[in-house]
């Protein structure tokens, strides 16, 4: 494998091509230990030593780093280390690591996330947000389940009616564009709407809104 490129990121880090791709990233100090250098080659043994043993060792290293100061969902994880410019084949091996350990547990991590929002969130927003941070929708599903059977519930019409206290909004003398406004208002919040049909006094099956 020829080295075709060695660019400079920082005083101390350096973006390694091979070949003419991208293949990882070095300190200045790895550069001089497998003798690597432009235009020249890298033995197969240095790059596997690299491939094997540095970056996988590094990876897991940075993962355990950022999991010290903040939970992470498996995909946060590996953005994380993607950003970092690591191979994929070190990625994987950094990911299973702290999953063998239970360092990270989307399951975990849902079910933590659901209960903390459980009253100020409705579901479907609670789910678009833990989607959006890589958990799958079946495992989202699982741990409400979960909360369920424990006794951890949730109630919309009741967080719809302590949200309509704290903006002032009494359904009781609402006009219809008043009324027409809160709904659209809390059906973009990802409310139900029968849940918003009950909490504004409307008839939802006479479409009166």
């Amino acid at each position: 494998m020829l080295v075709t490129q060695i660019a400079g990121i920082s005083k101390a880090r350096y973006r390694v091509s091979l070949d003419g791709q991208f293949a990882f990233v070095l300190y200045k100090g790895e550069l001089r230990q497998f003798h690597i250098k432009e235009n020249q080659e890298l033995s197969e043994e240095a790059y596997r030593s690299i491939m094997t043993q540095i970056l996988p060792k590094r990876a897991k290293l940075r993962s355990m780093n950022l999991l010290q100061t903040k939970d992470y969902t498996r995909k946060q994880l590996e953005d994380k280390l993607k950003q970092g410019e690591y191979p994929a084949e070190c990625i994987e091996e950094a990911l299973a690591y702290v999953e063998s350990y239970g360092y990270i547990d989307d399951r975990r991590y849902a079910r933590d996330f659901i209960e903390y929002h459980l009253q100020g969130k409705s579901r479907k927003r609670i789910e678009a947000d833990l989607m959006r941070k890589g958990i799958a929708k079946e495992i989202i599903g699982k741990a409400f389940d979960e909360l369920e059977n424990l006794g951890v519930e949730q109630n919309e019409v009741t967080m719809i009616r302590e949200l309509l206290r704290k903006k002032k909004y009494f359904a009781e003398t609402a006009t219809r564009q008043e009324q027409q406004k809160m709904y659209g208002f809390l059906y973009r919040k990802g409310f139900q709407s029968d849940a918003i049909g009950k909490a504004l006094l409307l008839d939802i099956t006479s479409n009166s809104v």
